[in-house]
């Protein structure tokens, strides 16, 4: 597990409180400075017939607004730079890990990471609920029409269920992302130990290295799906917060 170890580049405590600049620290920095870099190249010169990188900007952009406009409304277009953002980062720390020999660190890959942006998440959600609709937002976990034992009983269910939203939010993008990665680590392995096995280790560690390979592009695709997956349950989170259904 050695991918996924903590190392502190620079020691620095804070009153007793250790903020060190770990490797996790400057991967998620490498990620917001690629992202950075990626919307400063496609908005620096907009064009009416846009080039490349603005139309990549603004093909992503347009693609989290719908998505709003889809499980929210038209409200949810004020929330788009939030989702925007947090999808754009995201989608950067879970492709910056794939990269080989460099050292590359996944930040998603820890569920302190990912916890801290699920509460990002769920303190706005709470926030915009009350600043909406007051002590009113509490009955969004009090279904229409059943009696006051029921009620009770289903209030406190969906209640629980709503407290643990930046949990499985958190767990599900660092679950998907560690177990990827740890995938990758043991056919890599298979790779190295059966292709130095024998006097045919091209034919012993091809199976491996070609599942390797598919693993790896899946990983891709996982590290895609796991941004798209997060920003779209933040948004279906803040339709609650709007909407109250």
């Amino acid at each position: 597990m050695h991918q996924f170890t903590v190392n502190k580049l620079h020691p620095i405590n804070i009153g007793g409180f250790d903020a060190s600049f770990t490797n996790s620290s400057l991967w998620m920095l490498v990620a917001l400075a690629a992202v950075s870099i990626f919307l400063f190249v496609g908005t620096a010169r907009p064009q009416l017939v846009p080039s490349r990188w603005q139309a990549a900007v603004e093909y992503i952009y347009d693609f989290v607004r719908n998505m709003l406009d889809t499980n929210v409304g038209p409200e949810g277009r004020a929330y788009a730079p939030l989702i925007f953002s947090i999808f754009l980062f995201v989608l950067a720390c879970n492709l910056l890990g794939l990269i080989p020999w460099v050292g590359a660190f996944t930040p998603t890959s820890h569920v302190a990471v990912t916890f801290g942006l699920a509460m990002i998440v769920f303190v706005t959600v709470v926030v915009v609920g009350f600043l909406r609709h007051g002590l009113h937002f509490f009955s969004l976990f009090w279904p229409h029409g059943t009696n006051v034992v029921l009620g009770a009983f289903v209030f406190v269910i969906e209640f629980l269920s709503f407290l643990s939203r930046p949990f499985t939010l958190a767990i599900r993008l660092f679950a998907n992302m560690t177990a990827g990665h740890v995938l990758l680590q043991v056919f890599g392995t298979f790779v190295v130990a059966l292709g130095s096995f024998g006097a045919l280790p091209f034919v012993f560690g091809l199976l491996p290295l070609g599942v390797n390979i598919a693993l790896s592009a899946l990983e891709v695709l996982i590290a895609v799906v796991q941004a798209y997956v997060f920003a779209l349950l933040a948004s279906i989170y803040l339709n609650d917060a709007i909407n109250l259904h």
